[in-house]
């Protein structure tokens, strides 16, 4: 018997981490999902919301480790909508910041599925707000820039270097040629830095140094998931009541 019923695939964002940063509409979705199709910083809590008979799909991404091709997911989407499922495919942050969406949307549209985006928060801007944080100051920061570091040599650092405030996503493994970078292309040895690992999450751990100090605070610790921040707001956490260290 043909399936006449109509498939629609939600991307939706999951959120910095705990599940208490997740949006209602997000909640909504996945207490009503058929598949769910999810990252691997996801956090797990989020996977009991779901119902007890919801198809788990877990594509995760993590760097040096085997993933999923993305070509597969993309299939995997297509396929489920097809069979007329209303599936969720979870994804960390928010969809649309370095979340691969748009490759994901392309292979619906070209298959006619029926999808909608669900905005998510992401963590390069929760992150330091949960560290105590501004990317933004009156007088320090009048603007910051997103980047991911995940392939380091195709930034222009000379250009992130002017910058006031930088919030670098998947830095964790390329700590050292990001400082390097910096330095090199005039920022001071001794300009704030922030290590944030696992933000808003209850392990969430801050590391605080210069260009100059951090890589040696944090040999031989493994970074992931980070956030790093970089600027002279760092020092503002001092006035937010929070400690030096977290960890």
């Amino acid at each position: 018997m043909t399936n006449h019923k109509k498939g629609k695939i939600y991307i939706v964002g999951a959120g910095p981490g705990d599940v208490n940063y997740l949006t209602v509409r997000g909640q909504q979705l996945l207490t009503e999902a058929e598949v769910l199709v999810y990252d691997a910083l996801v956090d797990s809590l989020l996977l009991q919301l779901v119902p007890c008979d919801c198809q788990l799909f877990d594509v995760g991404k993590r760097g040096g480790r085997p993933s999923t091709p993305q070509a597969r997911i993309n299939q995997l989407l297509v396929d489920q909508c097809r069979q007329g499922k209303q599936v969720v495919r979870l994804k960390s942050g928010d969809p649309f910041i370095f979340g691969r969406s748009s490759s994901e949307i392309q292979a619906l549209i070209a298959a006619e599925c029926q999808f909608e985006v669900i905005p998510g928060i992401s963590s390069a801007l929760a992150a330091p707000l949960l560290a105590g944080i501004p990317l933004t100051d009156s007088v320090l920061s009048k603007c910051f820039a997103v980047v991911t570091a995940h392939q380091p040599e195709q930034l222009d650092w000379e250009a992130l270097a002017r910058i006031d405030t930088l919030a670098i996503l998947m830095g964790g493994r390329h700590l050292g040629e990001i400082v390097q970078q910096l330095q090199h292309y005039g920022r001071s040895h001794q300009t704030p830095i922030a290590l944030i690992r696992n933000g808003g999450r209850p392990q969430q751990q801050v590391w605080l140094g210069t260009l100059g100090t951090i890589v040696n605070q944090t040999l031989g610790i493994s970074l992931s998931p980070v956030v790093i921040v970089v600027g002279e707001v760092v020092g503002l956490r001092a006035f937010m009541g929070l400690p030096d260290q977290d960890q």
